[in-house]
């Protein structure tokens, strides 16, 4: 086979697809409790209320983390071990096509979920009689899927795993007996791994495109020629077949080399560290009454990544070419860099104390709309710069729940709560199969003595239909259906003061 080289015309799809490829794993997972990929698991007492009185309910020690203003009310020294166990289930019913319009083969991805544990420590001491100091450690953004590896959808993604680590130090002021503030620092740590399969037959359709569009060109010069009387009739119409034959010969050994099913592989790990803050007051207008308001900053990563890739026999004849090295993607391994930003998020509490039940309430808004679009640089300057668009939109979460005191040691606890989601059906990615979400909780306490108690919550997560019209790979497969989501949270905790 002789090739053209094809510098300007299959070279800017080739390296689309590699640099998608990437950006693509770059992108942010689906989440496990709250909307997107926010996690809220640092407090099994606060999983019983469905997070109701988060923030005014008392006695747990995650408000380190959560509004350190309402630290003032741990009066002395707090250590708390949380413990929650995620299990939820992603399962996809639907087809894709390639960007012929040619089905594609594979399952539908058997289920995506899985279990995990999300940890969260917390300590807090009474400095004097204003002031209150803290440090918690937890995971506010996280989640793993895992898709079989030859489903339809393994273009768009195969295996997602994000986690971002907080370290918090967090202190609170108390003005009087009604009022009292707090800050905290935030230093954040983000990693991702994240797969997802090559299209190379998809990529050797572009190459093919490049081979045509460039043949066309060459023809219209000897056209142009001829007509001007450069070249006899004759002569112009041998280089046009000469030009024409060459040219399907050429496309003909691309598309050899890349049949339909040629599937290459991509993994991109890549970590970040950052910085954040929230500042939060915490006021009791009545003797039974809590009032919290607390805002958490946006934190942005500079994600660096690595982006290995396995390519296929034939595609690697294709690199051998000294006509094609210079025009398409070798699909080696390469540097990255992407900035994601994880979202402010603010949040009102409320709590009413009775001596044998308390009752509250949690609302919270999540600055999703920061996810507007993910933006990829490369350590290698020949490849462009690349965006892909999500139009994420901002969320409210809303619950509410209450607390029953059976006995002095003896605490029941229950909650309901609606969360609503980013993205619609237009730009639900196989990554984030979210929907709006309802869930319903219980929980119990149990107060050995002064000093230790023991907490336990369960809840159940409903998701909503999760249409997917129409996700596109970096190849331009499509992919269309639906989402069964749904999840079980298990939370146990262990809190003593000294």
């Amino acid at each position: 086979m002789s090739f053209r080289s094809l510098p300007g015309v299959a070279r800017p799809l080739a390296l689309a697809a590699l640099s998608l490829a990437v950006a693509g794993a770059l992108a942010l997972p689906e989440a496990a409790h709250a909307s997107a990929f926010q996690l809220k698991e640092n407090s099994a007492k606060g999983l019983g209320r469905a997070y109701a009185g988060s923030a005014t309910a008392g006695g747990d020690v995650s408000v380190v983390a959560n509004n350190p203003a309402a630290m003032s009310d741990l009066d002395g020294t707090y250590f708390q071990a949380d413990l929650t166990a995620i299990n939820f289930s992603a399962k996809f019913t639907g087809g894709a096509h390639d960007a012929l319009g040619r089905p594609i083969s594979g399952g539908n991805g058997g289920d995506a979920g899985t279990t995990l544990p999300v940890p969260a420590l917390a300590f807090a001491t009474k400095m004097s009689d204003r002031v209150n100091l803290g440090i918690a450690l937890d995971v506010p953004f996280g989640f793993q899927t895992e898709y079989d590896r030859d489903w339809v959808g393994r273009y768009d993604a195969i295996k997602t795993k994000l986690q971002s680590f907080d370290s918090t130090l967090s202190a609170s002021f108390k003005i009087n007996d009604q009022w009292s503030v707090g800050a905290s620092a935030i230093a954040e740590r983000t990693n991702a791994d994240l797969t997802n399969a090559i299209n190379f037959n998809g990529v050797g359709l572009g190459i093919q495109q490049g081979i045509a569009a460039q043949t066309a060109a060459g023809i219209a010069q000897i056209q142009a020629a001829a007509a001007a009387g450069q070249i006899p009739p004759a002569q112009a119409a041998a280089m046009i077949q000469a030009a024409a034959q060459q040219g399907q010969a050429a496309a003909a050994g691309v598309a050899a080399v890349t049949p339909q099913g040629a599937d290459g592989y991509a993994e991109v790990k890549g970590n970040s560290w950052a910085w954040g803050w929230q500042v939060g007051t915490y006021w009791k207008p009545t003797a039974n009454d809590r009032v919290a308001l607390n805002y958490r900053s946006r934190i942005t990563h500079d994600i660096d990544g690595t982006a290995n890739f396995t390519t296929t026999p034939g595609y690697d004849l294709l690199l051998a070419n000294p006509a094609l090295s210079g025009s398409i993607p070798a699909f080696q391994r390469t540097a990255g860099k992407a900035r994601l930003t994880n979202p402010a998020v603010a949040s009102l509490s409320y709590w009413h104390q009775e001596e044998k039940f308390g009752l509250g309430m949690d609302v919270a808004w999540t600055q999703w709309s920061v996810m507007r679009a993910l933006t990829l640089k490369y350590a290698n300057p020949l490849q462009p710069t690349t965006t892909l668009p999500f139009n994420w939109r901002d969320t409210w979460y809303a619950s509410v729940g209450g607390e029953y005191y059976a006995t002095d040691k003896l605490t029941l606890r229950a909650g309901l709560a609606i969360d609503q989601a980013p993205m619609n059906a237009a730009n639900r990615d196989p990554r984030v199969p979210d929907a709006a979400r309802r869930m319903a909780t219980v929980g119990i306490g149990y107060k050995a003595n002064d000093h230790f108690e023991i907490n336990a919550s369960y809840a159940h997560i409903f998701v909503s239909h999760a249409g997917v019209n129409g996700a596109a790979s970096a190849t331009g497969d499509v992919l269309a259906g639906n989402f069964n989501d749904y999840g079980n949270l298990l939370s146990l905790s262990a809190q003593y003061k000294f």
